[in-house]
């Protein structure tokens, strides 16, 4: 266990110098507070605030669309369907399956699906194709967060009257820090996922003002700056690691704070 943990932390802190040994040169507020200028890739003046604010956009998008699908699949195969039924299990299954299903899968799915429907490249369509990627993340956490609630809980509402949907509303109150784990989870590979939205977001160097324009990514902009022969512009990719891996460090210490907040409500 020693060792394995001494792994763990020298692959954490190895990742964490290499960006930020790196990176910590190109870091600006110009790079957090600009758009690329013309010739950015070619080492010019700029910034990967359209990058910032795209990830934004389709990641919010994407887990607020995925709660909401995945918390009634998740509410009826634990409260209102038979325990252990052939329904519930099938859906387990699916879910398992959809999970082991590479990112690159979910994006040539979603491109099949515009060019079918003739759409075009845009924040709407990288937002449904992520949400198709971290609904099975979504609903499995949250499904084993709810099996493990005491089954006495359920039983104490009912005997006191409660519907199943007021079953439902406390069985989520009391899995609150679990779920809020299953969303930093989801919320996290959303938002570092490159694949997903390479052919479906596409990528722009404005920050988009409608759901049917193209927007970039963080992700995709350090792929596209990590292309480039040119040092400076590789260092600005590291730069944009470092921010990637801030915005996921903050999530991680507000899961923490909230799930601690609200570890008090439970029984």
């Amino acid at each position: 266990m020693i060792t394995a943990t001494v792994i763990i932390a020298s692959s954490l802190f190895a990742i964490l110098w290499t960006i930020v040994s790196k990176g910590f040169s190109s870091l600006s507020w110009d790079l957090i507070s600009k758009v690329p200028d013309g010739g950015f890739y070619i080492g010019k003046s700029g910034g990967i605030l359209n990058a910032i604010i795209g990830s934004i956009y389709i990641t919010i998008g994407s887990t607020i669309l995925g709660l909401c699908i995945s918390i009634p699949v998740v509410l009826y195969i634990n409260v209102y369907a038979k325990k252990n039924s052939w329904f519930a299990n099938i859906t387990r299954l699916t879910f398992d399956i959809l999970f082991g299903i590479p990112s690159i899968v979910y994006g040539a799915f979603g491109f099949a699906i515009m060019v079918y429907f003739g759409l075009r490249t845009s924040l709407l369509a990288g937002i449904l194709t992520v949400t198709l990627l971290i609904i099975p993340i979504l609903a499995r956490a949250m499904d084993e967060v709810l099996r493990l609630t005491p089954n006495e809980l359920s039983d104490a509402t009912y005997s006191l009257g409660g519907t199943r949907w007021e079953t439902s509303l406390i069985l989520l109150r009391q899995s609150v820090p679990g779920n809020l784990t299953a969303i930093l989870l989801s919320f996290g590979r959303a938002i570092g996922d490159a694949a997903t939205v390479l052919f479906t977001a596409g990528y722009t160097d404005s920050i988009p003002t409608s759901l049917g324009q193209p927007t970039a990514t963080l992700p995709l902009s350090i792929f596209f700056q990590l292309s480039s022969p040119i040092d400076e512009v590789q260092n600005r990719a590291y730069g944009a690691a470092v921010i990637l891996t801030v915005i996921v460090l903050i999530l991680s210490l507000a899961s923490k704070y909230f799930s601690k907040k609200f570890s008090k409500y439970k029984i």
